[in-house]
């Protein structure tokens, strides 16, 4: 007789067989249910929920920190130098053009002014 390892493997998994003639556990079943919905959250927590916040919150210490003289890119590719600060705005020069764009526009600092390039 040959056995299905890989069967095998995933029927150990699951929760034990019951016995013929017997009725299953309810209270085991939904304890193991719960518990496994509660693994699911933590580790969606951990992998997604968190990193996104940690993102977020560099993102605003970064538009926090930016001031005139920063060479900076937006998110759509533009390189330039911060001339003003403004609540929600930047306004930028890049090469002969001054561009006034969103703060939630600007995805980097290349460079702090008065920071020597590295």
């Amino acid at each position: 007789m040959k056995v299905n390892y890989a069967m095998t493997g995933l029927l150990a998994l699951g929760a034990p067989p019951t016995p013929p003639g017997t009725q299953p556990d309810p209270r085991g079943q939904m304890l193991y249910t719960v518990g496994m919905l509660l693994f699911m959250v933590f580790i969606f927590y951990f992998l997604i929920i968190r990193p996104q916040r940690v993102r977020a919150k560099n993102q605003e210490n970064l538009l926090k920190a930016m001031k005139p003289g920063d060479k900076v890119v937006t998110s759509s590719g533009i390189m330039g130098t911060v001339v003003a600060v403004k609540d929600k705005s930047v306004s930028i020069r890049s090469a002969d053009t001054k561009l006034e764009i969103l703060k939630s526009a600007v995805s980097e600092i290349t460079e702090r002014s008065g920071e020597p390039s590295s």
